[in-house]
């Protein structure tokens, strides 16, 4: 009789290498691993073999990226979605698209378990485990493994069981510093022994897609980037699709050391982590589009705007991404951006992206409104009725009680 199947959702890396090994000793399962391609880059070559060489007996590579870029970057980036601030969720946002790739793999090959090589204080575990409890709500259950989360092995004990299987790990250069690497288009995350230590800068080794300042161009680069209703289309005139925008702008802006993030994290699970990030485009877009919406937003637009993008972005974090709430603010989001189309042109250099112009057919910016010169349109003698009835409301009260109560 056939053993049954697990899908491992499988990076290559230690964690997830280790766990095809771990699975097939603990479950007795047959493992098939499925990589999910959201724009890893080269950190994807060769996964196909390492999954055979731990003992998968197959390994399926789907590619994603347009897919991640239309329904689950372009979401994130017209929100505003920017976790505590500075995190743009480029991890965040690529779980439930990895959740839904292992519910729908495992109905195709008939699996009765799933897997995933998070740990047990993580935030991913619970993205993972929402999301496919979610969408395998109906139809035949899935079990869900979550080796790292189970076998309490430290990240040396790792190490030693991934070299008694056998098992040569990406990780472990000439000098044994280990990272654990999560990248896709929208961004790349880094996890390491030697960025645990909130105290010391990250090693200069641990990045690999921008620049340190020192090392960037002394001249400056302009890049002008066209929006229609909130979303990306073109760069200095030549439309792009998503993926390759986003590729354009990661090469440009990495090359002037734009979207390095170290950050002092609050988990879901109540710790406070060290996160590494890179995210140039990220950072770029984000600013450009909020540059733009300065100019195609009223004020109250702007701050509600501005309010439900946190929202949205502890909603992504938490791994509440199949809910009628996201869906419901993905609706006013979208009504929010249906004026904002234009161009923003932003600077270049020097570790910094700044916005240098703005315009858009649908601007709210009036220059003859604006302007102090002869060109001036705006009724200043409507301006002291105004004061006298905007100032009401406090003339009253403080006639009538703060000056009461002095007597």
């Amino acid at each position: 009789m056939a053993r049954e199947k697990c899908v491992l959702a499988y990076s290559g890396g230690m964690d997830s290498t280790i766990s095809v090994v771990w699975i097939q000793e603990q479950y007795d399962l047959d493992i098939v691993t499925l990589t999910v391609d959201l724009g890893a880059g080269p950190e994807i070559e060769g996964v196909r073999e390492r999954a055979a060489s731990a003992g998968a007996i197959d390994s399926l590579v789907w590619d994603v990226r347009d897919e991640f870029v239309s329904d689950y970057v372009w979401r994130g980036l017209k929100a505003g979605a920017m976790y505590e601030g500075v995190y743009v969720l480029s991890t965040a946002l690529g779980r439930p698209l990895m959740a839904k790739k292992l519910v729908e793999a495992a109905r195709q090959v008939g699996a009765t378990a799933v897997a995933h090589g998070c740990t047990g204080k993580g935030n991913d575990q619970v993205r993972f485990d929402s999301g496919i409890m979610t969408l395998a709500a109906h139809g035949d259950p899935l079990r869900i493994i979550a080796p790292a989360r189970e076998w309490g092995m430290t990240r040396d004990e790792e190490k030693l069981y991934a070299q008694k299987a056998g098992l040569k790990l990406r990780e472990v250069g000439d000098d044994q510093r280990v990272y654990s690497i999560d990248r896709n288009l929208w961004g790349l995350a880094i996890e390491g022994e030697d960025l645990e230590d909130t105290w010391f800068a990250p090693p200069e080794d641990a990045y690999s897609w921008t620049r340190p300042v020192t090392d960037t161009p002394d001249e400056a680069t302009e890049v002008e980037i066209s929006f229609e209703q909130g979303v990306p289309v073109a760069l200095d005139g030549k439309k792009l699709g998503g993926v390759a925008l986003i590729e354009r702008l990661n090469d440009l802006a990495g090359m002037h050391g734009i979207g390095r993030v170290d950050h002092l994290e609050n988990r879901l699970v109540g710790i406070k982590s060290r996160e590494v990030y890179e995210t140039p485009a990220a950072v770029v877009l984000h600013d450009a589009l909020r540059a733009l919406e300065t100019a195609c937003l009223a004020r109250d637009q702007q701050r509600m705007r501005s309010y439900v993008g946190q929202q949205y972005a502890d909603l992504v974090y938490d791994g509440r991404w199949f809910t009628g709430l996201r869906e419901d603010l993905d609706a006013m989001i979208d009504s929010t951006m249906r004026y904002v189309t234009g161009d923003v042109r932003m600077r270049l250099f020097k570790g910094s992206a700044t916005v240098t112009g703005r315009r858009s057919p649908y601007s709210l910016y009036d220059f003859g409104l604006a302007t102090y010169s002869k060109d001036d349109e705006f009724d200043h003698a409507a301006a002291k009725g105004f004061i006298d009835i905007y100032s009401l409301p406090a003339r009253i009260q403080h006639r009538n009680q703060t000056m009461h109560d002095a007597r």
